[in-house]
């Protein structure tokens, strides 16, 4: 949702109705995470996926009845075999999509979403998808003001609540409540989609390895910032746009700096005047992963001086050296790859090995 926002938020904009169907619950090998979402908007104009190309034929129609003045629905595809007209997901997973039309009067606050999106603020939208309550009725929730109803005060009150004490995480996934927000209720189901803040990726070593390294995690989405205390290396132009580069000594900058527990931390300097403060500082904060480049021996040196600085196992066991995973990298490009490998395996509880040597579902069910 968040790649498709800025186009959806144009057409809201000029008062375009579309159609937006939206993942909200996955079972088995499903293709797509809830949240996932694919717009029709003016001109048949299609953007997003939900499933990768599986049910997109069906969904763009769904997605123009609703537009077109239509109800809200909620439609779940599954695994079609042997029938080859059927509409559904070859992988043998199952998704539920609820599609509903998007217009000003239906959803004030959409326009206000996109913009917060855009401003890196963080906001939540709680969309009714299934009981007494009105399909489709959305409420939009920041950390100090709400916009729109779901069609009752109390829910309102218990899923804005929820809303925020999920913010914080970007975390997305259906609630369930009574129909005036009941704690021990279900027969309301609300979507919560959360965009938080994008992550932070901070690269500390302006080489070549590092230009490769920023590049891939803009792609990824984090938000990244490359830093060395040497101003000659430290220059914007030699590292991709949109790119924040800081000339300054790494464990100062990362001592001024917040990380959380999404923050990812390259230190690819491997030089022990800059990599033992530097760590030593981020073993002892909040942060998702933190690699350190070098060799064997380097890592062992490097090690063996964040002992004698006072880092316990504990804390040194979350140290990722020699950075990355195997895969017999040599350019920047491919040392970028094997870091951002790493990175995702670790998010997402990867084993790092080939597919062909692993069994059971390729997209094994991950819970919000």
């Amino acid at each position: 949702m968040r790649d498709v926002l800025p186009v959806l938020g144009r057409w809201y904009a000029a008062g375009v109705p579309f159609g937006l169907a939206t993942v909200v619950q996955v079972s088995r090998s499903a293709p797509r995470d809830p949240g996932a979402a694919m717009a029709v908007g003016p001109d048949e104009e299609v953007v997003g996926s939900v499933s990768g190309g599986c049910v997109e034929g069906a969904v763009f129609e769904l997605a123009q009845e609703v537009a077109a003045g239509g109800e809200a629905r909620l439609e779940t595809f599954g695994y079609s075999d042997e029938d080859a007209f059927a509409v559904g997901l070859t992988c043998g997973g199952e998704i539920t999509l609820l599609v509903r039309a998007v217009t000003a009067e239906r959803d004030p606050g959409f326009g206000a979403v996109a913009d917060s999106v855009a401003a890196g603020e963080p906001v939540t939208v709680a969309t009714v998808t299934d009981g007494p309550a009105p399909r489709g009725a959305a409420l939009t929730v920041w950390p100090d003001r709400t916009l729109g109803t779901l069609g009752a005060s109390g829910l309102d009150a218990a899923v804005t609540a929820d809303a925020r004490g999920e913010l914080a995480l970007g975390a997305t996934g259906l609630r369930h409540y009574g129909p005036e927000g009941q704690r021990r209720e279900d027969s309301v189901s609300v979507f919560l989609q959360s965009f938080a803040p994008p992550p932070r990726m901070l690269v500390f070593g302006a080489i070549d390895y590092a230009a490769a390294v920023a590049r891939i995690g803009d792609f990824l989405g984090y938000r990244v910032t490359v830093c060395d205390a040497r101003p000659v290396f430290a220059t914007p132009r030699r590292f991709p746009e949109g790119v924040e580069v800081v000339a300054e000594w790494p464990h100062r900058y990362l001592r001024d700096t917040t990380t959380d527990e999404r923050t990812v931390i390259c230190v690819l300097t491997h030089d022990p005047k800059f990599d033992v403060p530097l760590l030593t500082e981020a073993l002892r904060r909040p942060a998702a992963y933190i690699g350190a480049m070098g060799s064997r021996r380097t890592h062992a040196d490097r090690a063996e001086r964040l002992a004698e600085a006072g880092l316990t196992e504990r804390e040194l066991s979350r140290l990722r050296s020699p950075v990355g995973l195997d895969l017999g990298a040599r350019t920047p490009e491919e040392v970028a790859v094997s870091v951002a490998a790493e990175i995702v395996a670790l998010q997402w509880g990867g084993t790092g090995a080939p597919l062909t040597a692993t069994e059971g579902a390729v997209h094994p069910y991950r819970s919000s």
